[in-house]
């Protein structure tokens, strides 16, 4: 059915709407608990320092600010979810978005922690899994239950997308 359809389009759709779930589950998140999410303008500061050959802070809440910053940061979070929705077609096959099934989706959701984890906050100075932030474990929980929603939305986003391409 797909054969002449661009694998990138359903990344992209999948990508977007799974981001846009992460989002809006972290905007639920902080009208109803009052916890706050990653301002994305530091994802935009961290990546503006690459071109100066920056890309380990020792507190990235303290670097200079880089123009534009929360767009980029903005921008950034949406393709990084995009590659990711990517990864999961490119592991499971084009054919899941006609048959999109909740566990690859939310094992590639948990394991995009990895880059929080191991990359995102290291590199802003907050150490290995948030060691340095002053509460790690929650920091760390709140990382697993956004990527983890992130997951769920691949599904939810697969759901939608299988319904307006496959079923009519």
């Amino acid at each position: 059915m797909f054969m002449n359809v661009d694998f990138l389009w359903f990344s992209l759709l999948l990508g977007v709407g799974a981001t846009l779930f992460m989002d809006l589950y972290a905007v639920f998140i902080k009208r109803v608990f009052q916890i706050p999410s990653l301002d994305y303008a530091l994802l935009g500061r961290w990546i503006g320092h690459f071109n100066k050959g920056m890309y380990r802070h020792p507190n990235i809440m303290v670097a200079s600010k880089i123009e534009y910053e929360r767009v980029i940061g903005w921008c950034a979070h949406y393709m990084i979810g995009v590659a990711f929705a990517f990864l999961l077609l490119l592991l499971t096959g084009i054919d899941w978005v006609c048959n999109p099934s909740f566990l690859p989706a939310l094992i590639l959701g948990v394991l995009t922690t990895v880059a929080p984890f191991f990359m995102m906050q290291p590199a802003f100075g907050f150490g290995i899994t948030a060691s340095k932030t002053p509460k790690p474990n929650i920091a760390r929980l709140r990382s697993l239950q956004a990527h983890t929603a992130y997951g769920v939305g691949l599904y939810v986003t697969g759901v939608i997308i299988s319904f307006l391409f496959c079923i009519l």
